[in-house]
C-alpha cells in the first residue's frame, strides 16, 4: 500500500505544479493511504489559502466535498492518528539523520510506518529524502 502525505494529496483537488501527474498516479493506485492528521492538515491548507487570497470559499467548500467522497468512496483509506505513532516519530526523527523533518512530516511517516505502508508520496524534498532512508519506495511530486 502507498501512503500520501498532504503536499502531494492537494494536487489532486488544487491546480499546482504536478497536480495532472498526481491525479493520475492516484486514479491507478487507488485506494491510497492517509491518516485523520491529513484531514486536518488538508482543512487547515485550505483555509491558510483562502486567508491569502490564493482560493475563494467556494473552491474551498468544493475540495473539502471531494475529499470527503473520495473517502466515502474508499479511494483513501484512513488510518488514526494514535498514541504509538506520536511517540514512534519521536525515535524516527534519530533514524533520519540531519534531514531537517517538520513534525507533521515525522508523524505523517510514523503513520505511514504504523499503517503497513511500503511506498510513500509527497511533494516535499526533505520528506522523501527522510522516507528514503526509512525504506520506503518514495513517488515525488515536486
Amino acid at each position: 500500500m502507498i501512503y500520501v502525505d498532504t503536499s502531494a494529496l492537494m494536487k489532486r483537488y488544487i491546480a499546482e505544479p504536478k497536480s495532472a501527474a498526481f491525479d493520475s498516479f492516484f486514479v491507478e493506485r487507488a485506494p491510497v493511504a492517509a491518516s485523520r492528521l491529513t484531514v486536518v492538515e488538508m482543512r487547515c491548507g485550505l483555509a491558510r489559502r483562502r486567508r491569502a487570497g490564493q482560493i475563494d470559499g467556494g473552491l474551498e467548500k468544493r475540495v473539502l466535498e471531494e475529499m470527503r467522497t473520495d473517502i466515502q468512496d474508499g479511494a483513501i483509506a484512513l488510518f488514526p492518528v494514535t498514541d504509538g505513532p506520536v511517540a514512534d516519530a519521536y525515535h524516527l526523527l534519530g533514524r533520519t539523520g540531519n534531514t531537517p523533518l517538520r513534525t507533521l512530516d515525522a508523524l505523517h511517516l510514523s503513520l505511514a510506518q504504523a499503517s503497513g505502508a511500503s511506498e510513500f508520496a509527497t511533494a516535499d524534498k526533505n520528506q522523501a529524502e527522510a522516507a528514503r532512508m526509512l525504506g520506503f519506495r518514495v513517488f515525488t511530486f515536486f
